[in-house]
């Protein structure tokens, strides 16, 4: 679970980094609406990361009363993630 959790917590970080790097180059925009007006600024990489440590957080005190759920979600939420940095890599070869 601990090696889950910091998979996670890798791809919140690895998500921001290219996100911020495809902003900076006009490739892409932030569709959060919460993030977007912290793009570019220190603020956003530091609300990403403390988001992601806060999850995890969560997620390993669910672990310890229900495991079961707690991994299933966590497996989620990497495959999300996953999707998520997959995608916003590609957008580096289409351009």
């Amino acid at each position: 679970m601990l090696w889950l959790l910091g998979t996670l917590v890798a791809l919140v970080i690895l998500d921001g980094i290219v996100t911020e790097i495809l902003l900076a180059q006009g490739l892409a925009w932030e569709s959060n609406p919460i993030l977007q007006p912290l793009v570019g600024e220190s603020a956003f990489m530091l609300l990403k990361i403390a988001g992601a440590v806060i999850c995890s957080l969560i997620l390993w005190d669910i672990y310890r009363h229900w495991p079961k759920m707690a991994v299933i979600a966590t497996w989620c939420a990497v495959f999300v993630y996953s999707g998520i940095v997959v995608w916003n890599s590609s957008l580096f070869l289409l351009a």
